[in-house]
């Protein structure tokens, strides 16, 4: 489909309209973000191009690839922009995928590998890109590290390492026992390996400066405006929310872990899975320094992982462990505070400013799902924990495939997504079973 150059919008609401939505989580991100204004709510018919749902990671990548090729993109958010987990998540730039290359070609060939591993970085380099181009000030930081337990684990990031560099990807550096004070002073740790590629930000401020590149653009974001359902019974779809519709061209359902109740063939697709995160208080720089002399990001190479980082005003934020079904926990800190302890005793004093969760969708492959329930309306959900990059790339490839650029999108759409059996009922208390069970073989080392 060519790319339309106007933005036929029908009216816009008044800019002193309220919103409705809920607001950010009370998170150390919601607490630091940068001023955003209050977007209206849609109200009345608005007639777009593209009419995007979702202003979290993948839907503003979408959006601003869209934008910048010159179609004219409504956006819907039920809340604010990012309030989902694209506002709440670690913030690290990890690259690849919830499954490794190897992973990737056993189960769907050598051409899906090498597919796939040519778009490994790319999402880590849209952030960059649009970083640089927009001036967007989200405290990014390169840099992450895999840290390993095991020698087991040492000798699967070796792998991990030999099998990207055949596929002609480079930026990883394998660290010994002698060298890892120089990245994290702990003595959980036997190595790891060191991404050059990776890095950290601010989730959040980076879908802000996301959302004002897109509206700078003429782009139009409507926040506080939940979808009730997608009619196709036209000629074009509509998009109604509670005030107001959308009828556009095309449709892309960006909602991930959050859609309710709006596309049940997309939902099942998918299970909300929960991860608990916390901030200490800012701490005095020069142990920061000692703790995390490199600034890199951290991630360990259990099932159920930790991951942590520093952040610009020098708190330790500390991730941990998941809760599928996203039950909400009663004591956020009570669970993750001891495994940042077992990781640095030393912070046993430290106060805890804030704790929060957020929900990401988690598929049964552990691999991004992208497609379409129709010409007009397209999807993409599932990043599976690795979303921070592959939302990235798959609002890009939604844009491109909108574009009638179809190669790399249909590559992904290939790829098989199976429902979970017997639906959320039963995937829930099954794939905690299976969480305990590799939980279990990370504490024996097997």
């Amino acid at each position: 489909m060519p790319a339309p150059t106007s933005h036929p919008h029908a009216s816009q609401p008044p800019a002193s309209q309220p919103n409705v939505g809920q607001p950010h989580a009370p998170s150390y991100y919601a607490a630091s973000a940068h001023a955003s204004p209050d977007r209206p709510a849609l109200r009345g018919a608005v007639t777009t191009g593209v009419c995007v749902i979702g202003a979290g990671f993948t839907g503003l990548s979408a959006a601003l690839h869209l934008a910048e090729k010159g179609f004219p993109v409504t956006v819907l958010e039920a809340n604010r922009v990012g309030w989902g987990a694209s506002g709440r998540n670690g913030g690290q730039l990890v690259n690849g995928y919830s499954r490794d290359l190897d992973t990737i070609r056993e189960r769907y060939g050598k051409d899906a590998e090498r597919t796939l591993a040519s778009m490994a970085q790319e999402g880590a380099a849209i952030i960059r890109e649009r970083v640089a181009k927009y001036g967007l000030h989200c405290d990014l930081v390169d840099g992450g590290f895999h840290a390993a337990f095991t020698a087991k684990q040492m000798r699967g990031l070796e792998d991990f390492k030999r099998t990207w560099e055949a596929n002609g990807l480079d930026g990883l550096e394998m660290v010994d026992a002698a060298r890892l004070p120089q990245v994290v002073k702990t003595d959980r740790y036997v190595g790891g390996m060191i991404d050059h590629v990776g890095g950290h930000m601010h989730p959040l401020n980076y879908c802000l400066g996301s959302a004002a590149a897109f509206e700078g653009l003429g782009g139009v974001i409507h926040e506080a405006s939940p979808v009730l359902s997608i009619d196709e019974s036209g000629a074009k779809p509509v998009v109604r929310t509670a005030q107001g519709s959308v009828t556009a061209e095309s449709v892309l359902i960006c909602g991930n872990a959050y859609l309710h109740g709006v596309v049940p063939k997309v939902e099942r697709e998918f299970m909300p899975t929960s991860s608990q995160v916390l901030t200490t208080e800012p701490l005095d720089a020069a142990l920061l320094d000692d703790l995390l002399p490199a600034n890199y990001c951290v991630e360990d190479c259990n099932y159920v992982l930790d991951y942590y980082r520093r952040t610009a005003d020098n708190r330790l934020l500390y991730g941990a462990g998941i809760v599928y079904g996203a039950r909400e926990l009663s004591d956020i800190t009570a669970s993750v505070r001891p495994k940042m302890l077992k990781t640095f005793p030393g912070l046993k004093s430290a106060q805890i400013d804030f704790a929060w969760s957020g929900d990401f969708a988690l598929t049964l492959t552990r691999v991004p799902h992208i497609g379409r329930l129709s010409p007009t309306v397209w999807f993409s959900h599932g990043d599976s924990g690795h979303g921070v990059t592959t939302t990235q790339l798959l609002g890009r490839l939604l844009a491109e495939g909108l574009s009638g650029q179809m190669e790399r999108f249909d590559a992904w759409a290939a790829l098989p997504c199976l429902p979970f059996p017997g639906g959320r009922t039963l995937s829930v208390p099954l794939s905690a079973l299976g969480a305990w069970y590799y939980g279990l073989r990370d504490k024996l080392g097997i």
